[in-house]
């Protein structure tokens, strides 16, 4: 099968028909006669058609050569076309990014991550999703978003993972609950009903994982707030991200009970499609959440 034309020949062959002069259209295209005449030679011996009449008074294209540049002219307009697309493509997906996180790192951490990237990035269009760090995942895995950040714990299927923080919870209860003079042991906290975040959350998986028997909650809410506020509010005892709940402890809202032998820390990470290397604003996104927990920010 003959290779077929490259277009570099192919816009030669229509510069030729256009200046009618082979010299004129080297000149346009910024190569040396000489070179241009060899290029054409190839182009009619790989099309087997003598393309231009080569002449004193300049080159004209042949019967055969008017059919193949009006053709050639059709395919670099066509991919004159297909290179401006992938160029709006490209600024389309440079200027958008699509972040997915948890709600401890969405609330406490993210906030100032995107205010950083923005600073160097203002034009640059973030969108936001707060869920769960089951959701996260799975929204990554399909594709929904570029970036997701998770406090779940364990292995992540087809997901590529990086430590950007880290984290613990505590268990918080209000100044006048009776744990709040004394520390407690994990076996007490395990027989308590506590308010719990949902199942899918990472806080409430990494505590499913501390304490695998723990009784059924005293209740079960679908945000970080309204668990804290059920604590305020004296409904039970709680175990948050310290994150969550800092204030409320320097203001003495909420008091941090030492429990013996339990060890909540986590890490909080980034995620995305395994095997994929990340680019554009996603990895200057990741970059900076990496570098500001290196400096404790």
């Amino acid at each position: 099968m003959t290779d077929p034309p490259d277009l570099a020949s192919l816009r030669l062959l229509v510069l030729v028909g256009e200046l009618g002069s082979l010299g004129r259209a080297a000149q346009e295209l910024g190569v040396a006669q000489p070179s241009a005449s060899k290029r054409l030679a190839t182009l009619e011996r790989r099309l087997g058609l003598v393309l231009v009449d080569r002449g004193r008074r300049g080159s004209v294209l042949t019967p055969a050569g008017v059919v193949v540049t009006e053709r050639a002219r059709r395919v670099l307009d066509e991919m004159a076309g297909l290179l401006a697309g992938a160029a709006a493509l490209r600024a389309s997906r440079e200027a958008e990014l699509r972040v997915a996180a948890s709600m401890t790192v969405a609330e406490h951490l993210a906030p100032g991550w995107l205010a950083e990237l923005r600073r160097t990035r203002p034009d640059l269009h973030v969108g936001l999703r707060v869920t769960n760090s089951v959701t996260v995942a799975r929204l990554v895995r399909e594709g929904a978003v570029d970036l997701g950040f998770v406090e779940a714990p364990g292995p992540l299927a087809r997901l590529s993972a990086r430590e950007v923080a880290a984290d613990r919870l505590a268990v918080v209860v209000p100044p006048g609950h009776r744990w709040a003079r004394r520390p407690i042991t994990a076996d007490e906290l395990a027989r308590t009903p506590l308010v719990v975040r949902e199942r899918g959350s990472g806080t409430r998986d990494t505590l499913d994982r501390a304490l695998p028997d723990a009784c059924p909650p005293a209740l079960e809410l679908g945000s970080t707030t309204a668990v804290r506020g059920a604590v305020v509010a004296g409904v039970a005892p709680a175990v948050l991200s310290v994150l969550a709940v800092a204030l409320d402890l320097a203001d003495g809202r909420l008091v941090e009970v030492p429990v013996e032998g339990l060890d909540l820390r986590r890490v909080l990470r980034a995620v995305w499609p395994g095997g994929r290397r990340l680019v554009g604003p996603a990895a200057e996104l990741l970059a900076v959440a990496t570098r500001r927990s290196s400096m404790g920010a």
